[in-house]
This record gives C-alpha cells, structure tokens and sequence, in this order.
C-alpha cells in the first residue's frame, strides 16, 4: 500500500471542486446540526425545567434545566477533540457525515423520552446523557464544515465561501424557533404532553436529507495534499497525535481562537435561551412574541453573514472580526438596557441588533481567519478546540451565568456589561492573530 502511495505525484492535479454542492451540504448539513442543537435550548427555556426537573420551585427548576444544556455545551470540546483528531488523520469528509448522523440519534431520542412524572429521576439523567451525545456531536461539526468550506474555496473568496456553513446557524435558529412558534400555539396541556417532542422526532427527516447531500461531495483537496506529502516522505498522517503537537507548536494561537471566539458565542446563547426565559418569567411577554423576535434577527442574520464574508475578502477578515469585537464592547449596554426596559418594542430592536448585526460581524470572517492560524495537518484540531472551548466557556455557561446576575442584582444591566467585557477581549485577541492575505496586504 505505501508503494502504491508514494508512487503518486506530488502535484497530481485534482477536478475542479462543484463549489456550489459543497457549499450547499456545508450549509445544510450545519444548519440540521444547529436545528437540532438549539431545539433543546428552546425547549430548556419553556418546558423541560416542568417536565423533567418538576421537584425544584420554578427559578431553580429553570436553572436545572439550564444546567443541562450546559453539559452539552461542555461536551463540545470533547467532540472537537475527537472528531479533530480524526479529521486531521482520515479525513474532514468521513467525520462530518459521522458527527450528522450521531446529531440525528440524539435529538429524535430527546424527542421520545419519558418524563419524571413516568420513570422518575432517570428522566433527567436520559436527557443530560442526550445533551452531551448532542454536545460531542456539534463539537465535530462546526470545524469540519468551516474547514471544507475554505479548503475548497478559491483564494479571493474564502471568507465569503468560509461564511457559508455559518449561514447554517441562523438557518437552524429559524428551523427551531420556527417550529417552537408553532407548537407553542397549541393549548397547555397538549403542548406539554405531546406538542414540544414534534420539532425533535421531525429532525430525522432533515438528517436524512443532509446525509443525502454530503455523500456526494469531495474530501477537502488542502487534506489530500497533506497526504500526498506524507506519503512520498513515507510518514503516515498517523506518526503524530494533533492535540499534542498542537499544544506544543500552536498554543498561542489555540488560546487566541478561544479569546476571539468568546463573545460572540456568549451572545448568541444569551439571546437564544436566556432571553426567551427573561422575556417570558420577568417580562410578561408571550412565549410566541419572544420567539418571533429571535426569528426576524435569525432571517436578516442569514444576509447579514454572507455580506461581511464579502467585506472580510476586501479589507481582512482579522479587521472584520477585531472591530466586531470592539462593535460589542459599546454596544452590549445599551442592547440589555433596552431588553429590560418592559417594552416589546424595545425588546424585539434589541434582540434584532445584536443578532443581525454584532453577532454578524463578528462570526462571518471566523473561518478564514481561524484557518490560517494553523497548518492544515492540524486544522482540524486547532479550529475545532478553539470554537468549542469557546462555546463550552462562554455559549454553555452564558444562560447559568445571565440568571445568577439578574437574580443577584434585580437587574439585567449586568449581564450587558458582562458582554461589553467579552467584546473588548475578542476583539484584542482577533488583532493579536496572524493576519490573512488581505490583513497583510493592507498592512
């Protein structure tokens, strides 16, 4: 087999990539992903604190729920571990189809759970050992798609093309909002006893069609080019372990992906899940007008990414994302003064901005800026720890750490100053980063 291997040129010349297929099974395929992830987040807001923790009074039953959803968000890292590490050994295509179809398990057996009320405390613990199936399988996801987006992409046009699976995330919001909107009009009793599990055992056939897509596109042409060189060096991808090598050669720019990702991150799953909660217990607002207000920033958001993929191709994508970052340090304020001011208008503006816009900004360069930050035999690893370490500190631990502030201090000031924080330090991070060819060109 090494014979046969190293017998290939170096340079053997690949097709031309369908550039449109791949970005069409990278969007779908993180999008499912992201329906499926953020389904539970939804549904820890409205019903899973009465249904699987009904033993706690309602602010800790809420808590409990949101504890679980955390555990999902904790095991992201761990999934970026593994899928990582095999991604950068065999593969990106192979682990994304496997991280699809481990997402797909996961959330149709959420969908099928038995409540407390039927087997008691097994209930919670089913549903934290599906969180964290959910959380290992979204941590393989996000990096190998980002990847196989840019990989693919010509050079000029790798933040719009590396911005494209992130179109996925807003496509997901839509997706479980959307369904949730639609399930949250039945009355009470029916929601609560049948109507939430709708959006988790309808997922299947979404992961069905995704499957369907990704099997048909190619692995990632900078991954075959690794394999070429190790071949005719006769060293096999599997001499190294990524995640030792990359602490070892790489941790400046590990820790820089996760200070970069951070706020972003925390502010999408502070309005995806702790807002819903506020708007409704602290508020007063219906269940379907909080949802609504996550769906018009979610439908603008999947423009808004794309476009500021095409600004990071003209001006840089580490610019992009530095200012996104300081974009947030002034702006978290003001937003989280308007989600508490008790208007719906206020609210829906607020909730708007921050998911249209500063989230926007921020995310859309993410791919093409985290991908030059390490070695394609490690990119895998490097951009998939980052994003979910980022993801387990900030997104799992951004709905916990919302309700203690508000609970602490009877305000939501705070948690708006906690964000203005985490802005600041993604955006010294993103301008500390290795720049990309556009970021050099303009100094």
């Amino acid at each position: 087999m090494d014979a046969i291997q190293t017998a290939q040129p170096l340079s053997r010349p690949h097709k031309k990539p369908n550039l449109f297929r791949i970005a069409v099974a990278t969007v779908v395929g993180t999008a499912v992903e992201a329906f499926d992830f953020l389904a539970y987040g939804t549904a820890a807001a409205l019903v899973f604190n009465k249904l699987f923790f009904p033993q706690f009074d309602p602010v800790t039953g809420t808590l409990a729920a949101f504890g679980a959803f955390a555990s999902g968000m904790l095991a992201r890292p761990i999934g970026g571990i593994i899928f990582g590490h095999f991604g950068d050994r065999i593969g990106r295509k192979s682990m994304l189809t496997l991280s699809l179809l481990l997402m797909g398990i996961c959330t149709v057996l959420i969908g099928l759970l038995p409540t407390y009320e039927q087997i008691g405390i097994s209930a919670a613990v089913l549903l934290v050992v599906l969180r964290i199936g959910q959380g290992l399988s979204f941590g393989g996801e996000m990096g190998g798609a980002m990847l196989m987006a840019v990989e693919h992409a010509p050079p000029k046009w790798k933040a719009f093309f590396g911005s494209l699976p992130l179109v996925g995330a807003p496509l997901g919001i839509l997706l479980s909002v959307g369904s949730f909107a639609l399930v949250t009009r039945l009355p009470e009793a029916d929601f609560l006893s049948w109507g939430w599990r709708l959006p988790f055992v309808a997922s299947a056939v979404l992961i069905v069609v995704g499957l369907f897509i990704r099997h048909g596109i190619d692995e990632s042409p900078e991954f075959e080019q690794v394999k070429r060189e190790k071949a005719l060096a006769r060293q096999p991808l599997e001499e190294k372990m990524p995640l030792g090598e990359l602490l070892r050669t790489h941790g400046k720019s590990l820790i820089l992906c996760i200070g970069c990702k951070i706020a972003e991150v925390t502010l999408i799953y502070t309005f995806l899940v702790f807002s819903v909660s506020y708007a409704v217990s602290k508020l007063g607002f219906s269940r379907t007008d909080a949802l609504h207000a996550l769906l018009y920033g979610a439908g603008v958001l999947m423009f808004t990414i794309p476009l500021f993929g095409v600004l990071a191709d003209r001006i840089g994508a580490r610019r992009v994302c530095g200012w996104g970052g300081m974009f947030l340090g002034v702006m978290a304020i003001p937003i989280f003064l308007a989600v508490g001011s008790g208007s719906l208008v206020a609210y829906s503006i607020a909730v708007f901005i921050a998911m249209a816009f500063n989230y926007a900004i921020m995310i859309a360069p993410q791919s093409n800026l985290y991908s030059v930050q390490f070695p394609a035999e490690l990119r895998y690893s490097g951009l998939s720890i980052g994003v979910q370490f980022s993801a387990a500190i900030g997104g799992g631990l951004a709905p916990l750490i919302s309700a203690t502030l508000v609970q602490k201090f009877d305000s939501i000031l705070p948690v708006g100053i906690y964000l203005a924080f985490l802005g600041v330090v993604a955006g010294t991070s993103a301008f500390l980063m290795k720049p990309t060819p556009q970021d050099a060109r303009r100094g």
